[in-house]
């Protein structure tokens, strides 16, 4: 963990859940000033959904004030709930309208739980936040630049959601538990007597319950069943079949196509301006290259022709050898040594030098060069 003046006023980001109150553990062991903040981030009659189980609920808010009651700092909520509809929810919605497949999470650490907390934080007058992410930070004296790295426990680690941060971000943010692994946190909590020490993960967007984001579409885009529903689906410029609607479909998907072809086939394309998807053979999911835009970049300030990194298409990717090429109007061309299957655009592409990460962005579509 980074090194902190011991004067430092802290701001956690508390969620309820074991990860921020080990945290926040962690840090008043140090002997910190701690401020506690739950982000308030949606009102469930506004967006039709209830989900009493993830990081913004009452339950969520009761368990965090409980930790800070218990550690002896004080605790406040803070409502984003209208940044957080304008930021994250919207984005969300237009996303899959435009044919593509959002990642919010993204969005909202960026926008919501570092660039808007950070400005609530200094209200309160804190110097710092801290968040319970498996991210480790440093600061490259040479270069002049905060450094994010993978969280030592590779199987938590969170730094592919981490790359939209900002310099300006990063200077203000401690990660606490990135040198540890979840079985150490949870031992942690138990240590110290903490309630949610055995509380379950959430892994679902945490307004969307049970990840059902056809329902929430249909919910809150009025009309939407009768706008997009029976377009064609496509093969080789031939109708195949009809769909359900095209934002309810991603590229790559098998299941849930109504098509019965006597092979398997798979989503290739979604096309929006023409209500229609396409479909084909699991070969043509493979493609070597794609087209980054909305590019950050946290170790360099800037891609050299030729940068050799392995990159990442979505969380549980590996990552795969990749070279970056700048392209147009600051974007990027990341091209794969071998072919990547199901370039979905909408996710993130996240770039690493071993542990560094190197920056991101969001995927535009997938190429072939």
């Amino acid at each position: 963990m980074r090194t902190i003046p011991k004067d430092a006023t802290i701001c956690v980001a508390m969620s309820g859940g074991v990860d921020s109150s080990v945290a926040a553990l962690i840090l008043k062991e140090m002997g910190y000033n701690l401020i506690g903040i739950t982000i308030k981030t949606y009102n469930y009659e506004e967006i039709g959904v209830q989900n009493e189980h993830s990081c913004c609920s009452l339950e969520g808010i009761n368990d965090a004030r409980m930790v800070a009651t218990k550690l002896g700092f004080p605790h406040y909520v803070i409502d984003l709930t209208k940044e957080f509809k304008r930021e994250v929810i919207n984005y969300f919605i237009s996303d899959y309208l435009d044919g593509r497949t959002p990642n919010p999470c993204v969005m909202c650490n960026r926008k919501i739980k570092w660039e808007a907390l950070i400005r609530k934080a200094t209200l309160l007058g804190a110097d710092f936040i801290a968040t319970g992410h498996y991210a480790r930070l440093s600061f490259d004296e040479g270069k002049g630049r905060y450094i994010l790295m993978r969280g030592v426990d590779k199987s938590k680690d969170q730094s592919y959601a981490l790359w939209g941060l900002t310099q300006e971000s990063l200077s203000k943010t401690i990660f606490p538990l990135g040198e540890l692994t979840k079985q150490e946190v949870r031992e942690l909590a138990s240590k110290y007597g903490l309630k949610i020490a055995n509380k379950p993960e959430s892994f679902e967007i945490c307004f969307v319950p049970d990840n059902d984001y056809v329902s929430f579409l249909l919910k809150n885009v009025n009309g939407l069943a009768e706008r997009v529903s029976g377009g064609d689906i496509v093969m080789d410029g031939k109708v195949v079949g009809k769909h359900k609607g095209y934002p309810f479909y991603t590229i790559g998907q098998r299941k849930g196509l109504g098509l019965a072809l006597g092979y398997p086939v798979y989503v290739l394309g979604i096309y929006p301006e023409t209500n229609i998807i396409e479909v084909g053979t699991e070969d043509k999911l493979y493609h070597n290259a794609l087209i980054a835009g909305n590019v950050n970049l946290i170790s360099v300030d800037k891609v050299e022709d030729g940068m050799r990194v392995v990159a990442k298409i979505r969380y549980l990717d590996e990552g795969s050898p990749a070279t970056l090429e700048n392209y147009d109007d600051g974007k990027i061309i990341v091209k794969f040594d071998s072919p990547k299957r199901a370039i979905t655009p909408g996710q993130s592409v996240v770039f690493y030098d071993g542990d560094v990460v190197v920056g991101g962005g969001i995927i535009e579509r997938a190429i072939d060069i």
